[in-house]
């Protein structure tokens, strides 16, 4: 099964899981009057147009480059990742109005063992495909997946939250029946909307990043650097080097010095060369190389990627440990 396949798969069998689990919470939810199984009914609700978001963009971003998009397609799952960031701050928003709103007027919990129930299974659903999703989003670098697995990975925590607040109910009623415990099913809920608020927080700043066409982590650009370096036998400096991420391709694109004596089909050889070795460690990567000859006059621009001195240095040391 190719990389495109497994995303799709993935991302479905999250689209199937939360509708089932949507379900499923709204009938114990209202069933059991619980707000908190409401409220993780609607983060399930959230999550389950975020799976559809992030199916459709695999969908799309696994189409080839076309004429009106030469670039390919991958930031359809910037976008999504960055839509879903938005649906999970509009979840905790909506949790947080009805939380306060039950502490202001509580409601008796009847049956919190349904609730404990429901959240159980919720919890390890979640857990199972989420770990499905990271391990994909890992191995295909998917922001779409990873968003989609974040979602499911929150509600992970949610559930459990609730649970907590729903086994101290269920405890109460039968062990300090004269005690009010209704409390805590709000409190849960607000400590579920306070999760999801950092996990769409970081979600939003990784997804926005990339579309707005920022440069590679800076221990990526150095591995570049350290690769180009490794060729100062004929490369004598580099500069310009520019990096961006759409989805899960890379394009790099920077200029080589070479010696003007340097022929044509040298200096394609040693490009093609540079391409292969830097997909070795960046499989899916697009890569412009221009080649410039040195006219042995460090200008400003390119004297941080020279490396006549590096090697000059380098001779030199070696002559004096000699």
């Amino acid at each position: 099964m190719n990389l495109q396949s497994q995303k799709a798969n993935v991302a479905m069998l999250s689209v199937v899981s939360n509708t089932f689990l949507v379900i499923g919470k709204i009938i114990v939810g209202l069933m059991i009057n619980s707000v908190a199984i409401i409220s993780e009914a609607i983060h399930s609700g959230m999550d389950l147009l975020a799976a559809i978001i992030a199916y459709a963009a695999v969908k799309i971003s696994g189409k080839p480059a076309d004429e009106g998009h030469p670039f390919g397609h991958g930031k359809a799952e910037n976008l999504s990742g960055a839509i879903e960031a938005l649906l999970i701050f509009v979840a905790a928003g909506w949790i947080i109005y009805e939380s306060i709103l039950k502490l202001i007027h509580p409601r008796h919990i009847d049956a919190p063992a349904w609730g404990f129930g429901i959240m159980l299974i919720s919890s390890l659903i979640n857990w199972l495909v989420s770990h499905q999703l990271f391990m994909v989003s890992k191995k295909t670098e998917s922001i779409a997946l990873e968003a989609d697995a974040w979602h499911l990975r929150t509600d992970v925590w949610t559930s459990v939250g609730v649970m907590i607040g729903l086994g101290i109910i269920w405890f109460g009623d039968y062990f300090l029946p004269h005690v009010n415990f209704n409390w805590v099913d709000p409190i849960a809920a607000l400590m579920v909307a306070l999760m999801i608020l950092k996990a769409a927080y970081d979600l939003t700043i990784k997804s926005v990043r990339d579309l707005l066409d920022a440069g590679l982590e800076p221990v990526e650009e150095q591995q570049l650097r350290v690769l180009i370096a490794s060729h100062d036998e004929q490369i004598r400096g580099f500069h310009n080097l520019r990096t961006r991420k759409s989805g899960g391709r890379r394009f790099i694109e920077f200029h080589i010095l070479v010696n003007p004596a340097m022929s044509v089909n040298h200096s394609h050889m040693l490009t093609d060369e540079l391409t292969v070795k830097i997909r070795e460690i960046m499989p899916d990567s697009l890569i412009t190389i221009h080649v410039e000859p040195c006219k042995s006059k460090c200008y400003p621009k390119c004297k941080a990627g020279c490396l006549v001195n590096r090697k000059s240095k380098m001779k030199s040391y070696a002559e004096k440990e000699g």
